[in-house]
Parts: structure tokens; sequence; C-alpha cells
């Protein structure tokens, strides 16, 4: 995915944005996972069904991320000034965030309540699975819309 971004976007600080935010990812979910065993009353073993949902946070990331880096490179393509540095280029940047954060909301929160009524009435066997998905579509909203991009900016930032 790094070199998909890099190839699609051409600037090096978005494929290293958004690698960032699937660690970040990756580690949360882990997290959550390793400290809540035990305290919930269902299994949360790390087998199978977890590296599935770790790989369903990760593709769910990746997708909102790219959505998101698509639209900065448009703003900024748009006023023609891909290469602009400064603090017009972070407006852009910010006015492309805040053009995707409705629809960025929107579309995880549908994900999550979906979710949300598998995890209810769904069986035993299931729960851990979808309670990785719960936390992971809380985390990779964030990741994508308040992690990657200010790497992105922080790294694109003029010496």
């Amino acid at each position: 995915m790094f070199f998909y971004i890099i190839i699609r976007i051409k600037k090096l600080n978005y494929g290293l944005g958004a690698v960032i935010a699937l660690f970040h990812d990756v580690l949360l979910v882990l997290s959550f996972y390793t400290i809540l065993d035990g305290v919930l009353p269902f299994s949360l073993e790390i087998g199978q069904d977890f590296i599935a949902a770790i790989l369903t946070v990760m593709s769910y990331t990746m997708t909102e991320t790219v959505v998101v880096f698509d639209r900065i490179r448009e703003k900024l393509a748009e006023h023609g000034k891909e290469d602009l540095h400064g603090e017009e280029r972070n407006k852009l940047i910010n006015f492309a965030l805040n053009s995707t954060l409705s629809r960025t909301i929107l579309t995880s929160l549908t994900v999550f309540f979906v979710l949300l009524v598998i995890f209810i009435f769904g069986g035993d066997s299931i729960r851990g699975f979808i309670f990785a998905l719960l936390i992971g579509r809380v985390i990779g909203t964030y990741s994508s819309l308040c992690i990657s991009t200010p790497i992105v900016v922080d790294l694109g930032k003029s010496k």
C-alpha cells in the first residue's frame, strides 16, 4: 500500500502517513484485545478470527486514508499548487479534510451500527471477532483523519 500511494499521489509523505496510521490501528486493537482479555465475558483469543479482523480493520483504514489523500491531492491540483508550502497549503489540506469528514464519519457509523447489531444478536463464537472490528472501526476512523493527515502536513513542511 505504501508503494501504491507513492505511485498514485507521487509524494513520499503520503505513503508514510498511511503506513504509520496502519501501525497505529494494529497496535491499538491488539492492545485493547490484550488488556480486556479475561475482563469481558466472551473469548478474546488471538487466532485466525483475530487476524481476519485486523486485516479487515487495515483495509477499512487504508480505504478511508486513500479517499482523504485523494481529496487533498485533488484540492491542491485544483488550485495548481501541488508543490505549495506554508500556511496556504495547510488551509487547502484542512479544507480537503473537512470536505471528506462527513462522508468518512457517516460511512464509519453505518458499518459500526451493523457490527453492533451483529455483536448484540450474534452468537458467542463471533463476539471476539466483532469486538475487534468495533474497536478497529473507531480507531481506524480516528487514525485516517487525525493521524495520517497531520503526518502528511508535518512531513511536507518546507525546511
